[in-house]
Parts: C-alpha cells; structure tokens; sequence
C-alpha cells in the first residue's frame, strides 16, 4: 500500500474509533452518574426554609436520623410524578424526607405543595443555586440518602416509583437506619 492510501485510511481511523466511542457511550444509563459526594460528609450549607424565609436550615438538620434529601421543583414535571410516591414514602415508611427546592420561585413551589400535599419534614429553598452547585445537582429530581452522621450514602438522579423505591432506595435506608425497613 503506498503512502497517499495509508494517508486517506487515517480519518476513516479516527471516524471509526468516534464511532465505537458513541456507541459506547449510548449502552450508557444516564441515571447511574457517579457523585464524587458519595461516602462523604454532605455539604455544608445555610438556607432559607421554604415555607419560613426567617428560618435558617443548615446541614445540622441532617444529623442524627436517616434523611431522603429531595431535590424538586414546582416546574418540573419529573418532581410532580415522584409527588406521590414520596407522600407514601413518607407517610408508611415513616422515612424523613428533606425538600431541596431547586431554581424555583417560592409562591410556585408553595402552591405545588398545597395542591399535591406536603412530604417533606422541612424544605431548603435554594432559587439561586447556591447550594445546588456544592452538592453537584444539575437537575431534577435528584435524591440523595444522608445517613444519621451526615454522610451521603447514594445519589439517584430521576424521579422515584414503588419499583425504585423497593429496589433502590428502601435497601439503602434499611441498611443506615440498622436493618428497620
């Protein structure tokens, strides 16, 4: 083979190698993004209470039970398909659920709530992403499980359904919370 065709078979190299990296990354689960915050003291941070402007809420509102930190907002249709299921989650399971309202604007988030119901112990409200940026989220929902130290032990990125929940995320609580389901 001469020269001048060893040359041409170079960007058909390159298109091919582009390729298998596409079509790598397409088997790919977008929901399964790896948080470098996992196994790490959640991030500390010093927010409004949605429902209390006045109200402070820091990362010590963490500490000392097992915590589902919910990130939603009243423009999200994701957070309004979870609603439910966190309503449930909270009410059978007993299980704290912390709101993270996210880029949202407070009458809208609050109007969300008094329509689909109210599942969360206390929710942080974050419109500017101030806090959002420490603790990686870039959408949502996001939910993250804080064990009773502080520590976030999972990020699931997407909404949550019975099957996520029995699959995914009840195991993980069971565990932090000592085997209780």
């Amino acid at each position: 083979m001469n020269t001048s065709a060893k040359r041409a078979l170079i960007p058909l190299g390159i298109f091919l190698a582009l390729a298998a990296l596409l079509f790598y990354g397409l088997q790919l689960d977008p929901r399964k993004i790896p948080s470098p915050l996992v196994d790490k003291p959640a991030p500390e941070f010093s927010l409004p209470d949605l429902k209390d402007p006045n109200q402070t809420l820091t990362r010590d509102i963490l500490i000392g039970q097992v915590s589902l930190v919910n990130v939603w907002a009243s423009w999200c249709p994701s957070c309004r398909q979870e609603h439910a299921e966190l309503m449930r989650i909270a009410r059978e399971h007993g299980v704290r659920v912390i709101g993270f309202n996210w880029k949202d604007t407070r009458p809208e988030a609050l109007a969300m709530l008094q329509r689909y119901g109210d599942p969360y112990t206390v929710s942080l409200y974050d419109p500017d992403n101030k806090a959002g940026i420490d603790w990686g989220v870039y959408g949502a929902p996001e939910t993250f499980i804080v064990d009773a130290e502080g520590i976030i032990r999972h990020k699931r990125v997407g909404p949550i359904d019975a099957q996520v929940w029995a699959e995914e995320i009840q195991p993980i609580v069971a565990r932090y919370q000592g085997g209780k389901p």
